[in-house]
């Protein structure tokens, strides 16, 4: 049953509004158990807390991923685009795909697109551009994740032999044109990200930029977050912060990353012979970009979209931490851990407007496991006399408390790391008990099943 809702005042940030159903969703790209205890490990120390060791309710949720061919076999491994489309849409499609049925392309209704229809405001906010697959499946339909912009569409050489090819998708064949076009056209309230590179394309049916459409569409445009902040509440927000994605918070040192171990002569004879060197140790520190691009930080743009979502009725948000998977793919610890650490602050933020709207629906989640291991520092076989050391990349990062914490990253010997096919974790509050008839969430959920939550919360 809903709460009534009243009017009331408040001395909170959010002044005078009233109460209405609504759920903040957000996603820790490629956040999975290992990420989270590494932020914990550096942040707070080994026997600290983050936020979300603090969330009232928590379980684990199982990713899955089919192939885009009959009969649709299993695939044990997920991507962005085909795990935010479960979230987003309760269905189980295949790797690359943004909101779209696999082998049959169907275009699948979201979340955010199902809360419109209902009366909802909606909203989006990223630290990636927002034409990248999380932020896209809630919004948009294409068969490949990659068909960012119209000039993205048509047999776009990405990178190497690559080639992304969304033909079927363009306006001129029935589609509805790129990622960034739909969002332009798009009824959501809020859109925070960046993806400049996208928006400044010429569209594919006319002469004029997707800013242009998204303007005549009933979007202010802005560029900064003081330009943000000044728009007017009766117009739709779409906030691009960046040429693609918005930097991020924290480096290792002077921009280290992770690296190999270096073995001695000896052992090009023999494995068990000579030594193994490790990587110097690092620490975690501010990155001159973020500042110096003068970076919107995550709790900010969800503090701006949750002022301008608030309303009697309710209202959908997705709120993503883009880059902890970004910089676990490019072994950059501390640009996980930074961004984990944003994560932390949104959720703070949240809980805050939660105790003002108790009404409020709060999911923590990520898409997808990632690359990144906590490893000892030095292996264990070292009192054997044996050089042994991981086969993959590694990181050495001092901690505040003084000790050294190891992450390995060994997915591959390619340039970037690979997802892995683990459970993530799911934390929520004690909202997420009402749409369970015995109150108790299961201790295994289905990725799909976040989309039916959320559903049945808003009574959609």
């Amino acid at each position: 049953m809903k709460s009534l809702k009243l009017c009331v005042f408040s001395l909170f940030a959010f002044s005078a509004f009233c109460h209405g159903q609504n759920v903040i969703l957000i996603v820790g790209d490629g956040m999975d158990d290992q990420q989270i205890t590494a932020a914990r490990n550096y942040l707070y120390g080994a026997q600290g807390h983050t936020i979300l060791d603090q969330m009232p309710v928590r379980a684990a949720v199982q990713v899955l991923t089919v192939t885009d061919t009959p009969p649709n076999e299993p695939v044990y491994v997920a991507d962005s685009a085909n795990s935010a489309t479960a979230m987003a849409t309760g269905t189980v499609t295949s790797i690359g795909r943004i909101s779209t049925s696999a082998a049959q392309d169907t275009d699948l209704t979201t979340i955010a697109q199902l809360a419109k229809q209902h009366g909802y405001k909606a909203g989006l906010v990223t630290t990636a551009s927002l034409t990248d697959a999380t932020p896209a499946a809630f919004a948009s339909h294409v068969s490949m994740r990659g068909c960012e912009g119209p000039e993205q569409m048509v047999q776009f050489e990405s990178y190497g032999d690559y080639v992304i090819d969304c033909e079927q998708d363009t306006q001129a064949n029935g589609g509805k044109g790129s990622i960034a076009e739909q969002l332009a056209a798009s009824e959501l309230d809020v859109l925070l990200g960046g993806g400049h590179k996208y928006f400044k394309q010429t569209a594919e049916a006319n002469t004029k930029t997707v800013y242009e459409q998204a303007s005549q569409n009933g979007f202010a445009i802005a560029r900064t977050l003081t330009e943000a902040q000044q728009i007017t509440y009766s117009q739709k927000l779409l906030g691009v912060f960046a040429k693609k994605h918005l930097p991020v918070r924290m480096q290792g040192t002077d921009g280290r990353i992770a690296q190999d171990p270096e073995y001695s002569f000896l052992n090009w004879f023999h494995r068990y012979l000579g030594t193994v060197t490790w990587p110097d140790e690092m620490q975690c520190e501010s990155n001159p970009e973020f500042i110096r691009e003068q970076t919107p930080n995550l709790a900010a743009m969800t503090e701006l979209a949750l002022g301008r979502l608030q309303n009697d009725k309710g209202f959908f948000l997705m709120v993503e931490s883009a880059s902890i998977d970004k910089q676990s793919h490019t072994r950059n610890p501390c640009g996980s851990i930074g961004e984990a650490e944003q994560l932390f602050e949104v959720v703070d933020r949240v809980l805050a407007f939660a105790e003002q709207q108790p009404d409020t629906l709060i999911i923590i989640t990520a898409d997808h496991g990632q690359a990144a291991q906590i490893i000892p520092d030095g292996s264990m076989f070292a009192a054997y006399g044996v050089p042994i050391a991981t086969p993959g990349k590694v990181a050495r990062i001092r901690t505040k408390e003084g000790a050294i914490m190891a992450i390995n990253y060994a997915t591959n010997e390619f340039g970037y790391e690979e997802h892995t096919g683990v459970n993530v974790p799911f934390f929520a509050n004690k909202q997420v008990t009402t749409v369970f008839e015995n109150g108790a969430v299961p201790a295994l959920i289905k990725q799909t099943d976040i989309f039916e939550i959320a559903k049945r919360y808003l009574n959609l």
